[in-house]
């Protein structure tokens, strides 16, 4: 069985205290994209794992795949499998494709095997793997709150707009990202209501929490927000803790970079 996990976008990011269990309280919307991974499971005689594309660094048990399925394993008799990972969402980008690819795996593994698990279990077992995992179960627009993991489906119409994904290789882990974070700046935001808003309004009022420690410590990835404005975006943000600076258009834009630049993704979406 194959399936597509999709890349993901923070549509603003308000991160807003810290709790006392060590994550944090936050508040934003999440927008998936047409971008995706390849991730086919089957039956095999013996456990494997085979990952193709982008390099995986690490470890290869920490992969959210992996643990996917070790975790079903628990709680279901389910056979050995083999899975192929083709991955083609960087890592370290802000655009969750780890927690696509755990997620996705529970989905195949829940049809494959015939678990009959519904969406708010399934939903369960992805907070296990990761504060992200659950709003690749459905692949609406959600309004996610506390860390992550409180989602709502909410109305946000992007159909006919243009994304343009932009990505210079700078790697942002998320203990960096939240090393020198003000928490509360934007306590008060709205996220969804904002989005009800023209897209022209947001660039004013649509903010991530992270663009001000992130850019002034890599100030590269400020440039890069002015360059994509000025090639007449209508709103560029950063997503997540980084390091992938996304704009949203009304017309097809240009590219801005070579494409033979290995180090640079560079990618454009149409919402359908």
């Amino acid at each position: 069985m194959i399936l597509f996990p999709p890349a993901k976008i923070n549509l603003g990011l308000s991160i807003l205290n810290k709790r006392i269990d060590g994550f944090h309280n936050l508040e934003t919307v999440f927008f998936q994209l047409p971008f995706c991974d390849i991730l086919e499971i089957v039956k095999n005689e013996k456990f494997h794992f085979q990952a193709s594309g982008i390099e995986i660094s690490g470890n290869e048990n920490d992969n959210l795949c992996i643990k996917a399925y070790n975790l079903l394993k628990t709680d279901f008799n389910l056979s050995p499998v083999s899975i192929h990972l083709h991955k083609i969402i960087p890592m370290g980008a802000g655009l969750g494709g780890g927690s696509a690819d755990g997620t996705y795996t529970l989905l195949i593994l829940n049809e494959l095997f015939k678990l009959n698990l519904n969406a708010e279990q399934l939903r369960k077992y992805a907070l296990i793997l990761g504060s992200d995992c659950p709003l690749f179960v459905s692949k609406k627009p959600q309004k996610a709150s506390s860390r992550g993991e409180i989602l709502e489906e909410i109305d946000l119409d992007l159909k006919g707009k243009f994304i343009h994904i932009v990505n210079i290789g700078v790697h942002i882990s998320t203990k960096e990202a939240f090393e020198n974070l003000e928490l509360g700046l934007n306590s008060t935001v709205k996220i969804a209501e904002i989005l009800k808003q023209n897209l022209t309004l947001w660039q004013e009022n649509l903010i991530n929490d992270f663009e001000k420690p992130i850019f002034k410590k890599f100030p590269a990835l400020k440039e890069l927000k002015q360059k994509i404005y000025q090639n007449e975006a209508k709103y560029v943000s950063m997503t997540g803790t980084g390091s992938t600076i996304f704009g949203i258009y009304d017309q097809k834009p240009k590219l801005m970079f070579e494409n033979d630049n290995k180090n640079i993704l560079e990618k454009i979406v149409y919402i359908e």
